[in-house]
């Protein structure tokens, strides 16, 4: 058990599917995070350790049950070279979607 639980799978390869924002644009998700069940700051480092892996123009997707750090992410994205593109709310979760400059 790591310092923050359990273990757990946070990141896929390669594109995990799409995503409609509010405008209606359509976005391709290159990396899919999931949070779940996680508290500050570990939502915050795993999203930051995503964005470093994925290319310039792809969107993470980050989907989180914390109000705490789903409050958290968009100031983050300027310091992670970042644009915070939309953060969705759903019935049990937030899904916020990050691409990387």
């Amino acid at each position: 058990m790591g310092l923050f639980g359990k273990k757990k799978a946070a990141e896929s390869t390669g594109p995990v599917g799409e995503a409609k924002l509010s405008n209606g644009t359509v976005i391709s998700i290159a990396q899919s995070v999931d949070c779940l069940g996680d508290s500050c700051p570990r939502p915050q480092l795993m999203t930051k350790k995503a964005v470093g892996q994925v290319g310039s123009g792809n969107v993470v997707e980050v989907i989180l049950d914390n109000p705490s750090s789903v409050e958290a992410l968009p100031p983050m994205c300027d310091e992670m070279g970042a644009k915070h593109l939309e953060t969705i709310q759903e019935p049990r979760c937030w899904k916020v979607y990050i691409q990387k400059d």
